[in-house]
């Protein structure tokens, strides 16, 4: 390749043509694929078959039916074993769906307190965050003071206090009261032992 001033530039090998893409890298070699010239075979069942050269596997995969897999490509000779290969990355396709599905997604649920809050709202408002908490999800609890109510900040600190005191046998606290512009804010997360 040479450069508008005629001088030559090497191609970086990324350019080349016919080098295998980033997916194929990543990916098991199949059947003709292989290009050692022996390999040790593994059988369907995880039995040892010994060595012999890669043609010769690939004439064995073929009376069975099935694919030769390049597992170990590192290893001196290369590793290959007989088996369905659409079968092999169905199932682990479905063992990875299945692990995902497992994971328990924690949310943050937010609840949302006023200075002058009356006691059957607090009680309500209290009920719901235990309830959060039980399932295993945080809780935010945002306490907006509006107007001349940020001169009175104790009475919020104190309200977020008793809510932590009330909560204590299902929460601990994660961010303890912070006053972020006219809010505070506190985050409770449910306590490992089961009530």
């Amino acid at each position: 390749m040479k450069s508008p001033r005629g001088e030559s530039i090497a191609r970086p090998d990324f350019f080349r043509l016919g080098s295998t893409s980033i997916s194929q890298q990543k990916s098991q070699r199949l059947n003709s694929e292989i290009n050692a010239p022996e390999i040790r075979l593994v059988g369907e069942e995880g039995e040892q078959l010994g060595i012999m050269s890669a043609r010769q596997a690939l004439t064995l995969a073929e009376e069975a039916g099935v694919d030769l897999v390049e597992i170990a490509p590192l290893a001196k000779p290369p590793v290959c074993r007989l088996m369905d290969f659409g079968k092999f990355k169905y199932q682990e396709a479905k063992r990875a769906a299945e692990a995902k599905s497992k994971q328990k997604q924690i949310q943050i649920k937010e609840v949302k307190f006023r200075p002058g809050t009356d006691e059957g709202d607090y009680q309500i408002k209290l009920r719901n965050l235990s309830r959060f908490l039980q399932d295993g999800d945080k809780a935010k609890v945002t306490l907006r003071f509006r107007g001349r109510e940020m001169a009175h900040q104790e009475f919020g600190i104190r309200l977020l206090e008793r809510v932590k005191a009330d909560l204590e046998a299902v929460a601990v606290v994660e961010q303890f009261p912070k006053l972020e512009g006219r809010q505070l804010i506190m985050v409770l997360a449910p306590s490992k032992k089961k009530v």
